[in-house]
């Protein structure tokens, strides 16, 4: 148990903890770490970036990214290409992501469920979970096919532009649904993504009916994707998980039968977590 102390008003708070715990105010944040914290989350998104073009894109002058991404650089969160001159994010943070991911056991648990459906599918299976406005994959088990799908894990892609994130948005909260859909400008990837909110309700609408979702074709042309969600104790959808190929082998006419073993899928890891699927979900055809 947590020690406690009594502040001045007589209130008991948690040894560790500020007086200024509960004040989420702009005064209690550390400006110039969370100017490096958004460099840094930046620099995540692009496949390596020059100086310059981080100042353009950022708006902040070269010498204070310098200063940022040299700091960075000592811990390993970011690395510099001395020949292309572009910087990168580096091994170090990948390696405090794996140690958030080892602080639950989702990714552990789904592994072998992620397997089966590869193998049960011919198709590579993916495991995402909810950041933000966008999904973060964080496993694969890619298929032995010549042609395949490949989210590495840290990938992110837009909630809806994603066969895991439309599973996600169609199931979560209707308030944080409706929140994300208003403050997010959704964009246009291809022909068949769903950027109007008419359409993209329409199209959540059914995956709640059927309890899977479908890409297709909204983020990659020649690419679809079938995802259904996992649910904690709570009922609350904490994760997908999908099978996504080439549509030469992720046929409309295919779609039933995989459907069916996602949602499989889906169901077990929902019940390796100790969760449970809310009674309004179809579990089967």
């Amino acid at each position: 148990m947590a020690e406690t102390k009594t502040d001045p008003s007589g209130a008991r708070r948690a040894r560790g903890r500020p007086r200024a715990w509960d004040d989420k105010s702009e005064q209690n944040t550390i400006k110039s770490l969370d100017r490096a914290m958004a460099v840094f989350e930046h620099l995540s998104t692009q496949s390596g970036v020059s100086l310059s073009a981080l100042s353009d894109q950022l708006g902040e002058s070269t010498a204070t990214l310098y200063r940022i991404l040299f700091t960075l650089e000592t811990r390993g969160l970011v690395e510099f290409d001395q020949g292309q001159q572009l910087w990168h994010i580096g091994p170090g943070a990948f390696i405090i992501g794996a140690r958030f991911l080892r602080r639950t056991s989702l990714v552990e648990r789904a592994r072998p469920i992620l397997r089966k459906l590869m193998e049960d599918t011919g198709e590579t299976a993916n495991l995402g979970v909810a950041q933000g406005d966008q999904v973060l994959f964080v496993s694969q088990i890619e298929t032995h096919a010549n042609i395949r799908a490949f989210f590495p894990p840290g990938t992110l892609s837009p909630l809806h532009a994603s066969g895991i994130g439309k599973a996600l948005l169609a199931f979560m909260e209707p308030a944080q649904c409706e929140r994300i859909l208003a403050q997010n400008a959704r964009e246009r990837f291809t022909e068949y993504t769903l950027c109007d909110a008419d359409l993209l309700k329409e199209n959540l609408a059914k995956t709640r009916e059927r309890g899977y979702s479908i890409d297709g074709e909204e983020k990659n042309l020649g690419m679809r994707c079938i995802a259904a969600p996992v649910f904690n104790n709570y009922g609350e959808a904490v994760a997908g998980l999908s099978v996504s190929g080439p549509t030469s082998r992720v046929s409309p006419d295919m779609v039933g039968d995989l459907a069916e073993a996602v949602r499989k899928a889906a169901a077990a890891l929902t019940s390796a977590l100790g969760g449970e699927i809310p009674p309004q979900i179809p579990t089967s055809s």
